[in-house]
């Protein structure tokens, strides 16, 4: 067998490792299917509840097995590698960027949207069905081989620079989605989930996330005061340079005052954020001494793209939502409309359910697969692939979003209702506001 795009033992080593992890993955997933009864429809398990009246009732989840979609979907590095390898041509490297935000969106776009629920009957047998949990265990290992397995080829094969940097991005964009893993398994209440999700979050060095975003983002969803959350008028670039760093900060903040509230130190072992980031020096040394210097700036540049993976999920998932100040002046109690969802079929089944983001909100401890849908609600055109796409193009996102969010019944088209990005409001003002000739008011603003 002939390499044309290497020399010596390398890519026969790479070649029996690739061929041997995909047979012991295949056998694995066969195992699943079989185990759960996942081959063919009438072979699915379902689910049994009573209504009120006394009637009986029987749910299937037809989604069961293309759930697994979430488990291999971090493994995409490896198909660039392989044809890489098998070919030689660098240009194999642009393939994950088209199959996520090009495929990707018309694929969503293609199958159509899925508003099915599971009955309120069943979702307790739903969620404590543990096929669907062990799904998220397995794909949690398999975010580290992607990792390793993606900085051992960029730094063994003489790459050219752009070669190494798309691999580099791409690799962390899908670690990004460890970050997404980390998100469904922090949500629960058991320690092995809480702990898997701490040594997920080890891949993109974003230990902060869980305790920023459970005890921060969701008490603060939709205010002035989420760094999460994106404002009317705010780009997807000035959003990042607000939330990346306010989330850290947010996390240690939080995790500070825990500690404090002990009588234990910020830098105590017991630090929640210290022991994911202990993990995550770990990893990153020894590959540095196994795989030598290279991997340093692989690092680098693996770890800012997972940031804004989740940057974009953030920015589309609350754009302009605003919860309403009561007259105690605290923020209304979070409600459904305070989240954009989507039903697109593809982009939901590689993203654990993500994108039913209202009844995460509503429900935050419920599991991916009895998340539901609701009528009348802020939706989006597409799944989020295709609104990461329109969201990288400003004057794109704002001509479709801005409509949409002014568009909303509990938005009405006043500027009061939405939250706005103070930079932005003169302009917003002179599209929006003049039928009601009032400038939007910011009395919950910091400092104002």
């Amino acid at each position: 067998m002939k390499y044309k795009a290497i020399s010596g033992p390398v890519p026969y080593r790479f070649d029996l490792m690739l061929n041997f992890a995909l047979v012991r993955f295949r056998s694995l997933m066969f195992c699943i299917i079989c185990r759960h009864g996942l081959i063919g429809y009438g072979a699915m398990k379902g689910y049994t509840g009573i209504l009120a009246n006394g009637q009986a009732i029987h749910y299937v989840d037809k989604k069961r097995w293309l759930w697994i979609l979430s488990v291999i979907y971090p493994l995409q590095p490896f198909i660039a590698i392989w044809l890489h390898s098998r070919s030689g041509a660098e240009a194999w490297f642009i393939l994950p960027f088209l199959s996520n935000y090009l495929i990707a969106p018309v694929i969503d776009w293609l199958i159509g949207e899925d508003s099915n629920n599971p009955p309120e009957e069943v979702v307790m047998q739903l969620d404590q069905d543990h096929y669907y949990r062990r799904l998220t265990y397995i794909v949690m290992p398999l975010h580290f081989i992607s990792l390793i397995g993606a900085t051992w080829y960029a730094t063994a094969q003489p790459l050219s620079w752009w070669a190494f940097l798309l691999l580099a991005a791409f690799t962390g964009i899908i670690a990004g989605l460890a970050i997404n893993t980390g998100h469904e398994l922090g949500h629960k209440n058991s320690r092995l989930e809480k702990l898997l999700a701490k040594i997920v979050l080890a891949v993109p060095a974003y230990g902060h996330f869980t305790l920023e975003h459970n005890r921060g983002h969701h008490k603060h969803v939709a205010t002035h005061r989420d760094p999460a959350s994106a404002r009317m008028g705010e780009s997807i670039y000035r959003f990042a340079l607000r939330e990346i760093p306010g989330a850290f900060k947010g996390g240690w903040a939080i995790e500070k005052e825990r500690l404090t509230s002990r009588g234990k130190s910020i830098w105590h072992p017991n630090n929640q954020i210290l022991q994911s980031y202990a993990l995550t020096a770990a990893l990153s040394l020894t590959m540095l001494l196994v795989f030598g210097w290279k991997v340093i700036p692989f690092l680098i540049i693996h770890n800012l793209f997972a940031y804004w993976q989740l940057t974009s999920a953030n920015y589309i998932e609350h754009y302009g939502l605003l919860r309403n100040m009561g007259n105690d002046g605290k923020p209304e109690r979070c409600k459904p409309h305070h989240s954009w969802n989507s039903n697109h079929i593809f982009s939901n089944l590689v993203l654990f359910h993500l994108e039913r983001h209202s009844d995460h909100h509503t429900h935050p401890l419920r599991r991916y697969q009895s998340l539901r849908h609701f009528d009348a609600l802020p939706r989006l055109p597409n799944g989020y692939f295709g609104m990461y796409v329109l969201a990288y193009l400003p004057w794109l996102w704002f001509r479709v979003m801005d409509k949409r969010l002014m568009a909303l019944p509990h938005v009405a088209g006043d500027l009061d209702n939405v939250n706005i990005d103070p930079a932005a409001h003169p302009s917003l003002f002179l599209k929006w506001g003049r039928d009601q000739m009032t400038e939007p008011t910011y009395t919950d603003l910091p400092g104002i």
